[in-house]
């Protein structure tokens, strides 16, 4: 028997939203699980409106942030106007008053009546307002509230400032369930993004990009589940101690500001300076040992020419000898192609040689065998597919075999038989501006080369750049099954993490991280995303401050 979708209510300042609001509209009402039913105006709250400067420091210090982080972004504007009339055509649209009382705003009387009046199942809470009272339990499922950092007391438009001014390097983002009790909120689900520290604007827009899915997703799962089912996993959820816990909620005073201002100046100097004199390399990175090795000491190094970097390495080991493909990139073409080199056992390197070219950038080239056969999945995202090349000639040539996805934003494809069955990892997005770094999703199929991939209904079920993006090749070790995972935090590549699978079916998934790589032991080497071994041979990438 089909279920009724869900009836969600809409809390809207107007109906003209910012973009990233009319695209979280737009699924849920494309969806087959949810309809919006009611669309609730409050008008704007005059508070919010922009205020000029108080005294003539505030006033340089406005002045300083816009130049340090006020630029324009570079990616969509999370926040340019839309109008959302067409979308919410079909539902009602009621306008309200809502009363403001110290911090708070409050739904009252003929207003709540006529809200309570419309049998919803969920509230999104998308207005400005700081609403708090009896709105909260006029839903049957509450009213939701999306919030970006930790500094609730920021405005919309500048939402992880605080991260942004102390160059912190990963900002939360968390779907909840609105309670009366600020402090104490139901969390429905929480993700980590990296900090962009340069611009507030891209920093903001990159986060609510990815954040907006979250209320389909859950509505999707409360949808499947039902209300008991959905609400004790939650609950089990909000007792995981990632979900506790919360820092200040205090407005920046100008003093504080003065400091973090000072600081952000500071880097931007010696950004500058080292811009001046050095640039930052990816290299090859590998060490012979029986076991898998992650001391960065132990490694030597494969450099590039200057005009070019080595990342994303992965090893076919045959007679004796072990190919390594890799990404290389010309920085005068701005575009990956796939090279291989050849490294003996006593060490001896060949020079590098391009197998797979495309117009459009490939990188990561995540190699496997089946039934006899060699194939390559290098990363496409620029073509919006994941492809499939098959080796015709050892080690040199790659004929292109098929797509196993497309029309598809997804970076790093990872494949792993496991049980039965074929895994594919892979990081992805399901809207233009969000990044790439920060969700794992999960499809199974019966065979590597087909077309035809079931999504696993945890998607994503990884939401954390400090673990997130694959990172090379899974591996059993001692009876245990561990993914490689990038750790992005701060800057892309930082570091990887070695993640033990716990759990992994049709239904359920879990892992948790056994071992994180950082590049402290080695002052030369900044960053270091993949990781590979095969034979006695582990093989790593890194990023190296090289002199101009």
């Amino acid at each position: 028997m089909r279920k009724n979708k869900l009836r969600i209510g809409l809390i809207l300042d107007d109906l003209s939203v910012a973009a990233w609001k009319l695209r979280l509209i737009e699924v849920v009402q494309n969806s087959d699980y949810a309809e919006i039913s009611l669309v609730v105006l409050t008008g704007r709250n005059p508070l919010l409106q922009p205020k000029a400067p108080s005294g003539p420091l505030a006033k340089v210090l406005d002045t300083v942030e816009r130049f340090l982080v006020g630029r324009p972004g570079h990616i969509p504007d999370a926040f340019d106007r839309r109008d959302a009339r067409q979308l919410l055509a079909g539902a009602t649209t009621l306008e309200i008053h809502p009363i403001a009382r110290q911090s708070f705003d409050y739904v009252e009387g003929d207003d709540l009546a006529r809200i309570k009046d419309r049998s919803l199942d969920v509230l999104i809470q998308l207005s400005d307002r700081n609403l708090r009272g009896g709105v909260l339990q006029v839903a049957r499922c509450g009213m939701w509230s999306l919030h970006i950092g930790d500094n609730r007391e920021d405005e919309p438009d500048v939402a992880g400032r605080t991260e942004v001014l102390q160059s912190l390097p990963v900002i939360a983002s968390e779907l909840e369930v609105q309670t009366n009790d600020v402090d104490e909120p139901m969390i429905l689900c929480r993700s980590y993004s990296s900090t962009n520290a340069a611009s507030l604007l891209d920093n903001a827009s990159r986060v609510l990009w990815k954040s907006l899915h979250f209320v389909p997703r859950l509505l999707k799962e409360l949808h499947e589940s039902g209300e008991e089912t959905f609400f004790a996993r939650v609950r089990e959820r909000n007792v995981h101690s990632q979900y506790r816990g919360r820092k200040s909620r205090r407005r920046l005073t100008n003093g504080k500001r003065l400091v973090l201002l000072w600081k952000k100046l500071l880097e931007a100097l010696l950004r500058k300076w080292n811009a001046r004199f050095h640039y930052d390399q990816w290299l090859l990175l590998y060490a012979f040992q029986s076991d898998i090795s992650t001391d960065l000491s132990r490694f030597k190094h494969i450099l590039p020419p200057k005009d070019r970097f080595w990342a994303d390495p992965f090893i076919v080991s045959r007679d004796g000898k072990f190919y390594v493909f890799f990404e290389e990139l010309l920085y005068s073409e701005n575009k990956g192609k796939i090279s291989v080199l050849e490294i003996d056992k006593d060490g001896t390197i060949q020079p590098q040689t391009t197998v797979l070219e495309t117009p459009y950038h490939l990188s990561y080239p995540f190699v496997f065998e089946f039934e006899n056969s060699l194939y390559m999945i290098p990363e496409s995202k620029q073509n919006r597919t994941i492809e499939l090349y098959k080796c015709t000639e050892f080690p040199l040539k790659w004929e292109f075999e098929k797509n196993l996805m497309e029309n598809c934003m997804a970076t790093d494809a990872t494949l792993m038989e496991w049980h039965g069955k074929w895994w594919m990892f892979v990081s992805q997005i399901e809207t233009e501006g969000a990044s790439t770094w920060d969700e794992l999703f999960l499809y199974f199929s019966d065979s590597p080369l087909s077309s035809r991939w079931t999504p696993h209904p945890l998607n994503p079920v990884v939401s954390d750049v400090r673990s997130a993006r694959p990172a090379g090749r899974l591996f059993e070790r001692q009876g245990r099954l561990f993914r490689p995972s990038q750790n992005s935090s701060g800057h892309y590549g930082y570091g990887f993490n070695l993640c033990e699978i716990v759990e992994m079916s049709e239904t359920e998934y879990e892992e948790t991280v056994t071992e994180r790589v950082e590049p402290k032991r080695d002052t030369n080497v900044t960053s270091t995303h993949t990781f590979n071994h095969a034979n006695g041979l582990t093989i790593i990438d890194g990023q190296l401050r090289r002199r101009l």
